[in-house]
């Protein structure tokens, strides 16, 4: 998709799920489209790291529980508006991953994934202690009863997430085209050669894990409004961060269509599998589908997709 012709074709996006909420009474719609919108930002956000960047992330969870708790946090403490809410959410979280970032990125490897696993079981325990949020035992929160344009604040939510969604999809978008990306893809490709070529590395891989940590953390807030209770084992659920792996490769980790299209695929399939058979299921679909795509298309679906259209030209 050319330059010029990907933020129209967003804003008609955005326009059209406006519209949706007005055309459609049904809730649910709404409810199930937040969560798979939810995982196109969260998907996207991982892979600005473990895909352009090529270091593999295990801690999603941790930075999307960061962004909800954010939101409980100033709730409570100043009844803040939403977008207040995934501005600050997203700031801590950006925070956070620059931190995480300066302190693991000499890691490489497992060593680097095990070192963000160990963030999320760190910052599990602190919010579970942490009383003014809930603690262990969770909190409750109100959603606004009336919301400007909207008739329930789950189609608002739907909309704000569309929103993020693509806001996520066009920052990921333009790092690909930029020198920004291309820095990052030397560092996929060959890290040490990257650094003899005169690449910053550090600074690159500390810019990544910024922007993919604030990602996250704007995915997470809104959370807390849609859920109206939460609590730690629900924030920083395994899911996360499984779904925020799997979408990407899944779809082709190389490309920001790829967690795109990931993310649509295994978001409505887990959403039609709870509704018709049951919820427990989402894991072992997430696992079927990442182990086919794994051995019958490593590069993913767009990359198949690309790989088939090269054979066709040639022939």
């Amino acid at each position: 998709m050319a330059a010029k012709a990907f933020w129209p074709v967003a804003i008609a996006l955005i326009l059209a799920a406006i519209g949706l909420t007005q055309l459609l009474a049904n809730e649910y719609y709404f409810f199930a489209a937040y969560v798979v919108l939810q995982f196109v930002v969260l998907a996207t956000a991982w892979n600005i790291l473990g895909g352009y960047t090529g270091y593999v992330n295990f801690g999603s969870a941790a930075f999307f529980a960061v962004g909800a708790y954010c939101s409980v946090a100033l709730i409570k403490a100043f009844d803040a508006p939403l977008p207040v809410l995934i501005l600050a959410a997203g700031a801590v979280s950006g925070l956070i991953g620059l931190a995480t970032g300066y302190l693991t990125l000499r890691l490489k490897g497992v060593y680097f994934a095990i070192a963000t696993l160990a963030l999320a079981i760190v910052l599990e325990t602190f919010i579970t202690n942490w009383d003014f949020v809930g603690g262990a035992s969770g909190t409750f929160v109100l959603r606004p009863k009336e919301v400007w344009l909207f008739d329930s604040y789950i189609k608002f939510l739907f909309a704000v997430m569309m929103v993020l969604a693509v806001a996520a999809v066009g920052i990921a978008r333009s790092i690909e085209r930029s020198k920004l990306g291309r820095g990052l893809a030397a560092i996929r490709d060959d890290e040490v050669a990257a650094e003899c070529m005169g690449v910053p590395t550090l600074r690159l891989k500390l810019l990544a894990t910024t922007i993919s940590g604030t990602l996250m953390g704007v995915a997470g807030a809104p959370y807390p409004y849609y859920v109206t209770y939460l609590d730690p084992l629900s924030a920083f659920n395994l899911s996360y961060a499984v779904n925020a792996i799997a979408m990407p490769m899944i779809g082709g980790t190389m490309t920001w269509l790829g967690p795109v299209v990931g993310a649509l695929l295994l978001g409505t399939a887990q959403q039609v599998a709870t509704v018709t058979i049951s919820s427990e299921l989402n894991l072992l679909i997430v696992g079927v589908m990442l182990v086919g795509f794994v051995i019958l298309a490593p590069e993913g679906i767009v990359g198949l997709v690309r790989k088939t259209i090269r054979r066709g030209r040639r022939r």
